[in-house]
């Protein structure tokens, strides 16, 4: 894989931008004073390192189970092992700008005979479950911060309307006509391949794969909530579990919301912000923000540019 659409100036283009992303996140940490993020991952440990990157396994483990059973419904059983490296490579990706990255699992996945149409809708309905997830949690601690319910109630609503959307398939195909017989011939392709997508997309989210998915979403993204208090129970802070799983939940949503590339800063600088809250000091939220940052979405870049230099796998027959 990494010989065809990462070969050569490609892959050592991924390899700069990683890098300075991680200039970028090293003036973060400077930022908030290098001794105190220093001092948070040492005491951190060993054992709290590898307890937190096996929660972030757990996100990558329940959401990949969530993508083949999108891939299933689309008509697709791609061949786990090779499914698994397609998919934990798209986090290499992550960091690309306006969320386009992981998109590169359908250069991939045309391969093995999914269309583009499928594996755009594909990733379309992982992350509309994730952010339907993220914001769930995020309503736990609407109770922790009651200022943050308009903005979740507003969320709500406009993901009842986009799930209503996607189930009103005749009015759909009767506008992918329209679009075919009175556009011009690229507008109506864009359109009608739009159209496409969203199509897909409905059958990923009727019931009962809806539940599932947002079941496992909520259970996946849980845990590295969970890694995220259990950070900052380690550092010392008395933060419950219900305002950590807030925050995590919330920072990941702005950080959604902001389009940014993996949700870079928006995230950080929502986090920070919502532990100084919770009269967290300074250094202290940068550096547990620094180090869930590291155990989530780092770790995943890394596994993915891992995933991306692999061979292939294989069914054997």
């Amino acid at each position: 894989m990494a010989h065809t659409v990462l070969s050569g100036w490609r892959f050592r283009a991924l390899l700069l931008i990683v890098l300075l992303s991680a200039i970028g996140y090293l003036a973060f940490s400077l930022w908030g004073g290098w001794q105190e993020v220093v001092a948070a991952t040492v005491r951190v440990g060993l054992t709290g390192t590898a307890i937190a990157l096996a929660l972030s396994l757990v996100n990558y483990g329940l959401r990949f189970l969530r993508w083949q059973k999108y891939l299933a419904l689309l008509g697709h059983r791609v061949y786990w092992p090779e499914s698994l490296r397609i998919y934990i490579g798209g986090f290499g990706f992550t960091i690309l700008p306006v969320k386009v990255g992981e998109t590169i699992r359908s250069v991939f996945l045309k391969q093995h005979g999914v269309s583009y149409p499928e594996s755009l809708a594909a990733y379309f309905s992982e992350h509309f479950s994730n952010f339907i997830s993220m914001l769930l949690l995020a309503a736990v601690g609407l109770w922790v911060y009651p200022q943050a319910k308009p903005l979740v109630v507003i969320l709500a609503a406009l993901i009842l309307a986009a799930l209503i959307v996607l189930q009103q398939t005749r009015w759909l195909q009767a506008l992918e006509t329209i679009a075919q017989n009175r556009l011009p011939a690229r507008l109506a392709r864009l359109v009608t391949h739009s159209i496409e997508i969203v199509l897909h997309s409905g059958r990923c989210f009727r019931l009962p794969m809806l539940l599932q998915g947002i079941a496992l979403g909520v259970v996946a993204w849980g845990a590295e909530g969970v890694a995220f208090y259990y950070i900052m129970h380690i550092l010392g802070s008395d933060l419950s579990l219900q305002a950590a799983l807030f925050i995590y939940a919330f920072s990941m949503l702005v950080g959604a919301l902001s389009f940014l590339p993996g949700g870079l800063g928006g995230v950080e600088a929502t986090m920070v912000a919502l532990l100084m809250l919770n009269h967290i000091a300074q250094p202290q939220a940068v550096a547990a923000t620094v180090l869930i940052r590291l155990a989530t979405l780092w770790f995943a870049v890394a596994l993915g540019v891992i995933a991306l230099v692999m061979p292939a796998r294989k069914r054997k027959r």
